[in-house]
């Protein structure tokens, strides 16, 4: 058994089932050792950031890691925006990036480069393996530090001689540790500052913002009137008829102050306090009140879902929780399509159990508000702020969960990104729709362009925010890739195309003309 092989069965062994690739040279001997082992399914990406965005989708979903094979520096070069996401998202990623023989690095051949170097800002732990004897070691203490909590990217560099010489055999598992017990004297403090009366306001990311931490967070939200909040890009939130409903930060710096302006006490269950995406002249880059008494309730690697349970009992709150969304499901727009009628036409056919991945930008608010009364759904956001991540999320996430319908919804510029997923769901036969919002154009420029203050933008400036001449045509885009398209301009016309998708399998792509 050589050292690939003793990798790739060691992290079968861990629970790692996927192995999103998008191989060279130096992965050859674990390309050849996944026909060896029973247990790993390989998905090909056709670009490194759609990889690792179809990892970032899978690990958020199933709650553990996937592999990612990578190409030495320049291959993992390629997919760090997505992987910035994911480590954004704390999702639990496993990348295996091939180098170089260790006996060739000396003669700096021409992809030779600082491969840790690139590694290193979006990895939560990091090595090289030395030799074939200790690749399958290696590789399970990298699938436990990707599963500690709250999830990290573990990065294991494998050098092409240390995949082909013989290794000894694969390694056991490591354990897993759960997530670290809140201290009861936080969840005393928390208690006191709530029994204040003071206006109080809770942020909740990670497992909180699923339905059990949710149902607690709606209990104490039921006790004491605070206001149960989330991130503006939360990675993943369930809501949906039936679960408790959260107040989304707001994406500007100017209306997050406005929504903090009355909060005195601040709870932070897995958060951080709001802070503006980015520095305006003359606006605030912290935007909670400084006079807010900030309580971390718990840490991002805590159990934020039981201590927002014992929160709610030490608070004597209500067993019924408050701002249960109510499952409704308007009549269907006709006529003109902007992105509020498109957003209940999405929310009218959504199937209970569907996962979103939202990248719709500015075109995306109508569906965020018409779905808050679907049924029950996953939401999951870019988290990172590196565009280009919603296509390889919602693959990802097919992959994940082959048995729920994935509605990827994605601003046309954003796409071009990583349109390469589409090939990949192509490939695997993944049941996602994908709705591209056509505006021709980078609009979230168009309105920073304005608010920092970059005075009055002549025809070159705004070109270079434009996207016509020539115009992205999705459905010639889609074909080309194996994906069946469609193009709508209509109410009626979208109505017709998504309904279809839905109740299809395998997947759609509908070009929505705005």
């Amino acid at each position: 058994m050589n050292g690939a092989e003793s990798l790739v069965r060691t992290l079968v062994a861990s629970g790692v089932e996927v192995c999103f690739s998008n191989p060279g040279t130096s992965e050859m001997h674990f390309v050849a050792a996944l026909d060896k082992v029973d247990g790993m399914r390989a998905v090909l990406g056709l670009f490194e950031g759609a990889v690792t965005g179809m990892a970032d989708g899978y690990g958020r979903m199933a709650d553990k890691p996937a592999a990612t094979l990578l190409h030495l520096g320049p291959g993992l070069a390629n997919g760090l925006a997505n992987l910035h996401n994911a480590r954004r998202a704390s999702t639990p990623i496993v990348n295996i990036v091939g180098d170089h023989a260790t006996y060739h690095a000396q003669y700096d051949a021409p992809l030779a480069s600082d491969l840790a170097g690139f590694a290193r800002p979006v990895s939560g732990w990091l090595h090289s393996s030395p030799n074939a004897k200790t690749v399958a070691a290696d590789g399970a203490r990298a699938v436990q530090a990707a599963r500690s909590a709250p999830g990290r990217i573990a990065t294991l560099i494998l050098p092409a001689d240390t995949a082909w010489l013989e290794a000894d055999g694969p390694a056991p598992a490591l354990p897993v540790a759960d997530p670290a017990p809140v201290a009861p004297e936080m969840i005393d403090l928390v208690a006191k500052a709530l029994k204040s009366g003071r206006k109080a306001a809770i942020i909740i990311r990670g497992p909180g913002l699923r339905k059990r931490g949710l149902h607690a967070a709606g209990r104490i939200a039921a006790k004491t009137g605070a206001r149960i909040m989330c991130d503006t890009f939360a990675p993943r939130l369930e809501r949906g008829a039936g679960i408790v409903a959260v107040e989304r930060i707001p994406y500007f710096a100017e209306q997050i102050v406005d929504t903090f302006k009355d909060v005195e006490e601040l709870i932070l269950v897995g958060a951080q306090p709001p802070v503006s995406f980015f520095a305006y002249p003359g606006k605030a880059s912290y935007c909670a009140p400084e006079s807010a008494k900030i309580h971390y309730l718990a840490q991002a690697y805590e159990d934020g879902v039981a201590a927002l349970e014992a929160l709610a009992d030490a608070l004597g709150a209500p067993k019924d929780p408050i701002h249960v969304a109510q499952g409704t499901k308007g009549d269907l727009p006709k006529g003109r399509l902007d992105q509020f009628s498109a957003g209940q036409i999405v929310a009218h056919f959504l199937p209970e159990g569907a996962i979103i991945s939202d990248e719709a930008a500015t075109s995306g608010l109508g569906s965020m508000i018409a779905t808050a009364a679907a049924p029950f759904h996953d939401y999951l956001s870019l988290t990172g702020g590196a565009i280009g991540q919603g296509l390889p999320l919602a693959t990802g996430a097919a992959v994940a969960k082959p048995d729920r319908k994935v509605v990827c919804l994605h601003g046309d510029g954003g796409a071009m990104y990583t349109l390469q997923a589409l090939w990949t769901q192509a490939r695997e036969k993944l049941d996602v729709v994908n709705v591209i919002f056509a505006n021709h154009s980078y609009a979230i420029l168009n309105i920073e362009l304005a608010r920092v203050g970059a005075g009055n933008p002549g025809p070159k400036a705004l070109s270079m925010l434009d996207l016509h001449n020539p115009e992205l045509n999705w459905v010639h885009l889609a074909q080309g890739m194996g994906v069946e398209a469609t193009r709508v301009e209509t109410a009626e016309e979208f109505a017709d195309a998504y309904s279809s998708a839905i109740k299809a399998k395998g997947p759609r792509l509908i070009e929505v003309m705005l």
